[in-house]
């Protein structure tokens, strides 16, 4: 069956690690009537965690979407992990979904990773909802839990549903919006009764901050609100949709959905007054990187973007594909804008977890499973016509990095093939050959994420790798200027080789990069051997006179030199200029340089010392700091060499809770025992490469 644009809803369920969200997916499929049982996470049959190393850790790795249907509306469900490691599965269902909901844990209130989601939803202004859930847990608080999010987020929750009880004394909730409770009866689904007489009072208190902001959704309903002092229901509703697509609000809901408790208001809510696509704008990207919102329209010519790969064992290669105007049909023609190619589009899906269910069109706003496109990958932009592609997924820089290789070098080609698939299934892991440091380097968001990776490799490929800390790219660089004068001449019978450069080099500031001024005057070099002199600077260069690192922001003037006329040529003026540069530069003070990366560090305010005194130790340098509600976030300076573990020494000092991101900064000059300790580290790995 074929959705309109209007009658779909996108849900991307998120928040931290075990607060309940795959149990939360699982129940709503279960009461949408289109699973038989909602099973419990502990027994590895749960409709989104399916892969094996979801089954075996019993947590979700990857993004699972489900749907359901509520009176004519396609509800379409994303389950997301919580771990940081994963935080690219959350990218996608962010950027598929009108609507965000978080989910908040009744006992332990907001954690980490649900304030960093929080500020990422910030950003992009996405509308969003809390669920507070587990509330049948004995210490659950539900007042408590709403008093964390008013200091977390600094907003005023409007409240939707409230629970009866708590703990053990959980019964149901209490529909705020349709003046109605939910009672729970054992496993079975809920059923509607009378709101207690003792909710009375509470009811009414929520439901005039419910008509506040409905009536903040439009002017006329403003106008009413204050002459009147309420607002129908029927009123109510149109005003809260406008006003939660707008992100004027945010609604909050309760309940436990293991006990299948808080759902069924959950889901009239989401239907009633979620956000449509048709009220969301995604993004194009022009050819010069100018980003523009595209509405999302059913109207216009078909486009879509490819937001996920992966591959199944029984169809192949799957291509996840958030349609943005027109729609998509089966059995049809396509374009690939981003590599402007035509596509065969043959089958549509849609899914229930793992399983695909056939369908023969998509419409605008609607997210399906292309199978078997050749052309397709993640990012990619599919049109009926060549048009602006769609901006890629914004996803964070790798924190964690090992360099690998196969322990038999026959098992080293299928080791890269496996790696590079990976990369196409998930866009936050990175695999590249460093041939600077002569390492294949595998990078991702944390130490979990690498290793369930290279259990697969082992597992599913039967290949056994070695890890290391990767060598770290260092630089070199001059501290002041220096000249020097080198002549190649080489006699061996007939024509022979001659040239001879004076060049002088002088530092540049940190970044600014190499420069070549040609100064020659009188034709001492002939024009057509100049380009042979800036080859060879650039061959001198690429190997300094400290360590053999490349060398950076210099300034090379050619000033002087000789040519002969019948043994000069361009390969004299390289060699010359090369042996020159190398004798320059001994005489201009010679530095290294690391590079420093910027780190954003996620912190319970009960760790903050530790974590500040670790990152002294680790020659950071502290650039800011700031502390809301219990979550602090420390912002620093460190270099690259520091953290090359940290993932691993932040679990150790936090207990697991903290996380971090990290990107890079600049490259700044170390000197004394570091540097003498990299100059030795150089020299080892170069007679390691020697002998292997």
């Amino acid at each position: 069956m074929s959705y309109s644009t209007d009658r779909i809803r996108n849900i991307v369920i998120a928040g931290h690690g075990q607060t309940g969200k795959t149990t939360l997916f699982e129940h709503l499929l279960f009461a949408g009537g289109v699973i038989q049982r909602a099973e419990a996470l502990e027994s590895g049959r749960t409709t989104s965690d399916y892969t094996p190393e979801e089954i075996e850790r019993k947590i979700s790795i990857h993004a699972a979407m489900g749907h359901i249907e509520k009176n004519g509306t396609k509800i379409n469900f994303f389950d997301t992990p919580g771990s940081s490691d994963f935080t690219g599965a959350v990218i996608v269902g962010f950027r598929a979904a009108e609507f965000a909901l978080l989910m908040v844990d009744a006992k332990s209130g907001v954690q980490i990773e649900t304030v960093k989601l929080w500020r990422s939803l910030d950003v992009s202004g996405k509308p969003r909802g809390l669920f507070i859930t587990k509330m049948d847990n004995d210490q659950a608080d539900f007042n408590r839990t709403l008093d964390d999010i008013k200091e977390k987020f600094k907003i005023e929750p409007v409240v939707i549903s409230m629970p009866i009880g708590s703990g053990s004394g959980l019964t149901g909730v209490v529909d705020v919006l349709h003046e109605k409770a939910y009672f729970q009866h054992g496993d079975a689904l809920e059923k509607e009764e009378a709101v207690p007489a003792e909710f009375a009072g509470a009811v009414a208190s929520a439901r005039e901050k419910l008509i506040e902001a409905a009536a903040e959704g439009d002017d006329n309903l403003m106008e009413k609100y204050l002459e009147n002092g309420t607002l129908s229901i029927d009123e109510m509703k149109t005003g809260l949709v406008k006003a939660l697509a707008e992100n004027k609000y945010v609604p909050v809901f309760a309940g436990s959905p293991i006990k299948n408790c808080g759902l069924a208001s959950l889901v009239d809510f989401i239907a009633a007054a979620a956000p449509n696509p048709k009220t969301a704008k995604d993004t194009a990207r022009d050819a010069e990187g100018n980003e523009t919102p595209v509405a999302i329209d059913p109207d216009k010519p078909m486009s879509g973007l490819v937001i996920r790969t992966n591959y199944d064992q029984f169809s192949g290669k799957l291509s996840w594909v958030k349609i943005i105007t027109g729609k998509l049909a089966a059995d049809s023609e396509a374009f690939n804008v981003s590599d402007n190619k035509k596509e065969r589009i043959g089958k549509l899906y849609i899914c229930q977890g793992k399983k695909l269910e056939e369908v023969k069109e998509l419409s605008a706003g609607d997210i399906g499973i292309i199978t078997k496109a050749t052309t397709l990958k993640t990012n990619d932009t599919i049109a009926a016509a060549d048009c602006p592609a769609y901006a890629p997924l914004k996803l964070p820089e790798p924190v964690h990095s090992v360099a690998v290789n196969a322990l038999a070098k026959k098992d080293e080609d299928k080791l890269g093939e496996f790696l590079v698939r990976t990369t196409e299934e998930d866009k936050t892991f990175r695999f590249q050959y460093n041939g600077e440091t002569k390492e294949a380097v595998i990078s991702g968001m944390g130490e979990l994420q690498i290793n369930i990776i290279l259990e697969k490799v082992k597992t599913n490929n039967k290949i056994e790798v070695e890890t290391r800390v990767p060598r770290i790219a260092y630089r070199e660089t001059i501290t002041k200027k220096s000249d020097a004068e080198y002549t190649h001449k080489k006699q061996s019978g007939g024509h022979g080789q001659f040239g001879r450069v004076k060049i002088e080099i002088a530092p540049r500031g940190r970044s600014e990069g190499y420069e070549f001024v040609n100064a020659i005057f009188g034709g001492a070099i002939p024009k057509n051997f100049i380009p042979g002199v800036e080859k060879g600077l650039v061959e001198g260069m690429g190997h300094g006179t400290m360590a053999s690192y490349p060398v950076v922001d210099v300034e090379v003037k050619l000033v002087d030199g000789k040519h002969h006329d019948v043994d000069s040529n361009e390969l004299s003026f390289r060699i010359a200029a090369r042996n020159a540069f190398r004798e320059a530069m001994k005489k201009a003070n010679p530095t290294l340089l690391e590079p420093i990366m910027n780190l954003i560090v996620y912190i319970e305010e009960n760790y903050l010392g530790n974590v500040m005194s670790d990152l002294s130790v680790k020659r950071g340098k502290i650039v800011g700091q700031d502390s809301t509600g219990g979550i602090a976030v420390v912002r620093a300076e460190v270099p690259m060499a520091e953290l090359l573990r940290y993932s691993i020494d932040l679990r150790s000092i936090t207990s697991g809770t903290g996380s971090f991101n990290v990107d890079f900064s600049h490259y700044s000059p170390i000197s004394g025992r570091i540097a003498d300790e990299v100059i030795k580290a150089r020299e080892s790995f170069k007679i390691q490469d020697a002998d292997e």
